[in-house]
């Protein structure tokens, strides 16, 4: 079995919409860099401020 990560050792990346750190999740794997925002309420929300 491989071994387990610790949340601190993940990649992380800024939030556009928010502004809020957010870390790697296993369903992002494939698509990481293409990745903007941390949640769909934020992805939604990303042109009203």
């Amino acid at each position: 079995m491989g071994r387990m990560r610790r949340k601190v050792d993940l990649p992380t990346k800024i939030c556009l919409a928010c502004s809020r750190p957010f870390a790697w999740r296993k369903k992002w794997e494939r698509d990481w860099d293409q990745v903007r925002y941390c949640s769909d309420r934020c992805r939604a929300t990303k042109g009203k401020a």
